[in-house]
């Protein structure tokens, strides 16, 4: 299983960005997937999940301008950030946790995609 991010760049306080998140290989089912975030000096944080239910579940300090959203049908997770400020500054990795066949379940992370907000 791959997981490859995209849509990370710099941008201005205030500014936007989406981020997109697609699971590919030997996939049974998705429990969950979710976006994390390091910034420098800094342990890695969740910032937002989305369950297979599409119940979703944000931290406190993106609720209100980010949105996650998936697409079950391709596999993919999105991550819709707005009002971006310089504090959001961040590596953000995605995170699967799924079914490889019907008994075994694994997470896995993609390789992190640099968002970085000019004040």
């Amino acid at each position: 299983v791959q997981l490859q991010a995209s849509g990370g760049g710099l941008v201005q306080a205030g500014g936007s960005l989406r981020l997109s998140c697609a699971a590919s290989g030997s996939i049974f089912s998705i429990n969950a997937m979710n976006w994390y975030r390091q910034a420098p000096g800094k342990q890695r944080e969740l910032v937002a999940a989305i369950s297979s239910a599409d119940s979703t579940g944000y931290a406190d300090s993106v609720k209100g301008r980010f949105t996650i959203s998936r697409d079950s049908a391709k596999n993919t997770v999105y991550l819709q950030m707005n009002s971006l400020k310089p504090e959001d500054t961040a590596v953000y990795y995605c995170h699967a946790d799924l079914y490889v066949s019907s008994w075994f379940r694994d997470d896995y992370w993609g390789p992190g995609t640099l968002v970085t907000v000019s004040s």
